[in-house]
């Protein structure tokens, strides 16, 4: 299957660079480019991609206003990309509002060019961009440096069973489904169907939301470790 994707940023040369890149791919197709959040909303809402890189910082609307547009659309409107939050620097708030409204993930601008169309791929299969040490380094600061939620998420664990919990404390600590069923003894699959029932129950949208997740119910600490 063909991954359609929109990139949308201010800068012309980074669109064409990423373009370029990716359309020379066989299982990847650009079907639309725009240069602020404005226009990247309305050029995702009719070319329906699977994916979305957005960068961050843009004139007319930015990344963030225009993730939450995409992921949070209006009565009528189906379409829901996945989106990929494109960054110059390692540590930006607005990234993180984004994984709460719903993005993937967030790269560097400046990753290597294997990275970025690796993103796009796992961001397209329904994962959460969250391997590196520093997407975990920076949410863990994230939900440490800012206030609790007015609604304890602690409370809504309750709905869970131990071992769904433990799953979720591993995805959290940034396992991967292979590295959870190893450390847990389980199937793969059984793996997989306890984080599709942790999602469920939680009412998150994916990885990216319940790594937040789990960080503000107090179920893993920064600075922890598998």
């Amino acid at each position: 299957m063909t991954i359609r994707v929109v990139i949308v940023d201010d800068q012309a040369m980074v669109r064409a660079g990423f373009a370029a890149l990716l359309s020379a791919q066989a299982d990847i197709d650009v079907v639309g480019e725009a240069p602020d959040g404005r226009q990247g909303v309305q050029v995702s809402r009719s070319a329906h991609p699977d994916v979305v890189l957005m960068d961050v910082r843009m004139p007319e609307m930015d990344g963030l206003t225009a993730a939450r547009e995409l992921l949070d659309p209006p009565p009528g409107v189906v379409h829901r990309p996945r989106v990929l939050m494109l960054t110059t620097f390692d540590i930006d708030d607005y990234v993180y509002e984004a994984l709460r409204a719903g993005a993937s993930g967030f790269l560097l601008k400046d990753a290597p060019p294997a990275d970025l169309i690796a993103a796009v791929r796992v961001v397209a299969s329904g994962e959460a961009l969250l391997a590196p040490s520093v997407t975990r380094r920076l949410i863990a600061d994230f939900v440490q440096q800012r206030p609790a939620p007015r609604k304890d998420p602690s409370l809504r664990l309750k709905g869970l069973t131990p071992r769904e919990t433990e799953v979720l404390e591993l995805i959290a600590r940034g396992l991967s489904n292979q590295e959870i069923a190893a450390h847990l003894v389980l199937a793969e699959q059984t793996v997989k169907t306890h984080i599709g029932r942790v999602l469920a129950k939680l009412d998150l949208r994916d990885r990216a939301q319940a790594v937040i997740f789990a960080y503000e119910a107090g179920l893993v600490r920064p600075g922890d470790s598998a």
